[in-house]
């Protein structure tokens, strides 16, 4: 027969069938598969969403959510996610840091040894000293954990509030997973007990400002604590 053919074949072309399934992406899964993946997204969603909103509550004026439901928002924002204004205060921090810690151990043969100082702040900036993009924990891990102790006790040490034992628990962890990193025990050593002190420096002003600080250094030395065994082992940290 004259003309075009309009067999079965006609519809193949150089790269196979023309109508071959093209479909990429979610859509290119089988209807099992998209439904786990539209799942996996509606739950990133919903836990973003509520993330926002517990952290503008949190930094909102205090509304009729807050007085109601405050209890469940601080759950959700502390320790990890707490915000604050020091960037923007109208006097932002001015102060050099440095947080050192010592540590108690029980020796194999009975006895007491003291470690000296390891200065923590003085490691931290050295993980990040000429690193681009330094980790969020490397920077402000320490740093943060030492702001929640200071916020939650009073000059005394003292806890202010029921989250002062929370802030001790931190810095306390924070201690046994760096003394162990540094190699503070020997074989055969148990972690007793451990102490944090801290020297706090004022920053420099520019000559322009007409500022005058004082050199002197402000050390703040908090009493010992105890490491449960669990912690010492490392269950916790």
């Amino acid at each position: 027969m004259d003309g075009y053919d309009t067999g079965p074949d006609a519809r193949h072309g150089p790269d196979g069938p023309a109508d071959a399934d093209t479909r990429t992406g979610v859509a290119a899964l089988s209807p099992r598969y998209q439904v786990g993946a539209a799942l996996a997204l509606a739950v990133v969603a919903v836990t973003v969403c509520v993330h926002i909103g517990m952290t503008f509550l949190h930094v909102a004026p205090a509304n009729t959510v807050t007085k109601r439901h405050g209890r469940a928002i601080e759950e959700w924002i502390y320790p990890e996610f707490e915000q604050n204004w020091k960037l923007f205060a109208p006097n932002p921090l001015q102060q050099n840091v440095a947080v050192e810690v010592r540590a108690e151990l029980r020796t194999a043969d009975g006895g007491i040894r003291t470690t000296g100082w390891y200065g923590l702040s003085a490691q931290d900036g050295r993980a990040i000293d000429g690193n681009p993009v330094p980790s969020h924990t490397q920077q402000n891990e320490l740093r943060r954990a030492w702001d929640f102790y200071v916020a939650t006790h009073d000059s005394g040490n003292r806890p202010v509030g029921v989250r002062g034992s929370l802030s001790e628990a931190y810095l306390r962890r924070i201690a046994v997973m760096r003394l162990d990193r540094a190699g503070a025990s020997r074989p055969g050593d148990v972690l007793d007990r451990v102490q944090f002190r801290s020297r706090a420096t004022a920053v420099t002003p520019p000559r322009w400002s007409g500022e005058r600080l004082t050199d002197r250094s402000e050390t703040r030395e908090l009493p010992w604590w105890r490491v449960p065994a669990d912690e010492a082992e490392g269950g916790v940290a």
